[in-house]
């Protein structure tokens, strides 16, 4: 088979320095010569089909996430690319590897910094960037929490640059999303394409539940057969709230809302139609801010009032921890491989993306002459928000966000324009290249660290567009990890 396949005569590879997944210099790379024998060998028409198919399977089951527009919440079905991304064996043990001495060291993080702060008072990590980051939690400071694990789940943004080197975008460390997708992208893969996965040696990535929920019942500080576990939600209107409602019907948990616990005696129960249930594990995907009125935001409604104090002594175990936002800040994020050698004296395997601090006068000085290059993005922002991509902005755009790094430069870091890496896709009848990251899974629990072989695959659906969060018009792709 030839790249002038029919299948691919609208792929249209680019000259431009970029790393495509499927194809290389000399064709199509080995560990997609099985998709793209399928590809060649199936007709636009069964395709075209196929594609039909997922939607209808996404919309039935109602996958959904929520694009917030001018202050209104519109739910939206999930868009699904029908062409998976691979991923050779090899590349995903030096992933997994980097992942994992990431994961360890920036755990050590924060223990750390909120109990003797080595690493401030040796000059590793400036102590006035941590201090001044609105997620450091003063109210955390001396609190040991269960196996000393303050990331239980970490979502690990990676991309891939034009000579195929893997970086990390940021670090998700407080309520990262995204996996339920990954789980159901896999099952409607089964279902549209069932011989496939198994003729390809795809690893599994649904036992992610039952590894979740191990963790969950190791961590309970009542020593009993049965834990009670529950998944704490915002509620309904929450963009993944589909998310929660999936795992905690595949985890066999209760989904509760902040009005169904109670704390007493600085212990925290559940209402139930038989009384109140202790509860021993909170996976709860409320952010810090609203998880505790009496501590952090009065007027919160979404979380419980004293289960701070619960979990200060130790009588609850709350999954992620409290304050983990101090170490996927984004300019704290230029320092985890400084974390790495500090902590674990050892290099890092996974490379940083370049990253200038606008806190620093010089850093600053060069990104504001070079912004043009350049992607800005506000430190405590997530989902795409609060970004300025320097190449694609209009000089009023640029002008405006000028102005708002010289009034508060803390809250911004730039990084340059890094190309991500292209995979074939299914839009309009043809196959074409777009623009993906990866977010791979990771779980942390007293016998270490486990990630899923895959993850979320995001994609760029608009053709030149860099942007991947589904809050921004992106989709997404099952993600195949081969065994072989």
């Amino acid at each position: 088979m030839t790249q002038d396949a029919e299948i691919f005569q609208h792929y249209g590879i680019s000259h431009s320095p970029l790393w495509d997944e499927m194809f290389g210099s000399d064709g199509i790379r080995q560990h997609y010569r099985g998709i793209a024998d399928f590809l060649t060998n199936i007709s636009p028409t069964e395709l075209s089909k196929k594609e039909e198919l997922a939607r209808r399977l996404f919309m039935s089951q109602g996958i959904t996430f929520t694009v917030y527009s001018s202050g209104e919440g519109i739910e939206k079905i999930f868009p699904f690319d029908i062409i998976p991304r691979i991923i050779t064996s090899t590349e995903w043990t030096f992933i997994e590897q980097g992942i994992k001495q990431r994961l360890r060291a920036l755990n050590l993080f924060l223990r750390d910094v909120y109990h003797e702060q080595f690493i401030l008072k040796d000059g590793v990590v400036p102590v006035e960037l941590v201090y001044s980051c609105p997620h450091y939690l003063r109210e955390m400071q001396g609190i040991n929490v269960p196996h000393d694990i303050y990331v239980h789940i970490a979502g690990i943004d990676l991309i891939r640059d034009y000579d195929g080197t893997f970086y990390v975008l940021e670090d998700n460390l407080r309520t990262p999303s995204g996996v339920s997708y990954m789980i159901e992208n896999r099952e409607i893969t089964k279902r549209i394409f069932p011989d496939l996965i198994p003729q390809n040696h795809v690893r599994p990535v649904t036992h992610y539940p039952t590894i979740l929920y191990k963790n969950l019942m190791a961590l309970s500080p009542r020593k009993v057969a049965s834990p009670n576990i529950v998944l704490l939600t915002p509620g309904i209107y929450n963009s993944a709230y589909f998310e929660h409602t999936t795992l905690a019907r595949l985890m066999g948990v209760e989904l509760v809302e902040g009005r169904d616990l109670v704390v007493e005696n600085h212990k925290v129960y559940m209402k139930t139609t038989a009384g109140l249930q202790q509860v021993d594990v909170i996976y709860r995907r409320v952010d810090d801010h609203y998880l505790d009125p009496l501590v952090f935001d009065p007027s919160s409604v979404l979380g419980v009032s004293g289960i701070l104090s619960a979990y200060r002594k130790g009588n609850v175990a709350i999954v992620n921890s409290i304050g983990n936002g101090v170490a996927d800040d984004k300019a704290i994020y230029a320092y985890v491989p400084d974390m790495i050698r500090y902590y674990l004296n050892e290099e890092p395997i996974l490379r940083n993306v370049p990253t200038y601090q606008l806190g620093k006068p010089d850093e600053r000085e060069y990104v504001l002459s070079s912004i043009n290059t350049m992607v800005v993005k506000k430190t405590n922002e997530s989902g795409g928000y609060g970004m300025l991509m320097g190449h694609a902005a209009s000089e009023q755009e640029i002008d405006e966000y000028k102005k708002q790094i010289l009034r508060d430069p803390r809250q911004f870091i730039a990084q340059p324009t890094i190309s991500l890496s292209a995979s074939p896709c299914y839009i309009d009848g043809k196959v074409q290249p777009r623009r993906v990251d990866l977010r791979p899974f990771a779980l942390c629990g007293p016998d270490g660290i486990e990630i899923v072989p895959g993850g979320l695959t995001r994609v760029a659906l608009r053709e030149g567009s860099l942007v991947v969060n589904s809050s921004q018009g992106g989709g997404s792709k099952d993600t195949w990890v081969l065994s072989v």
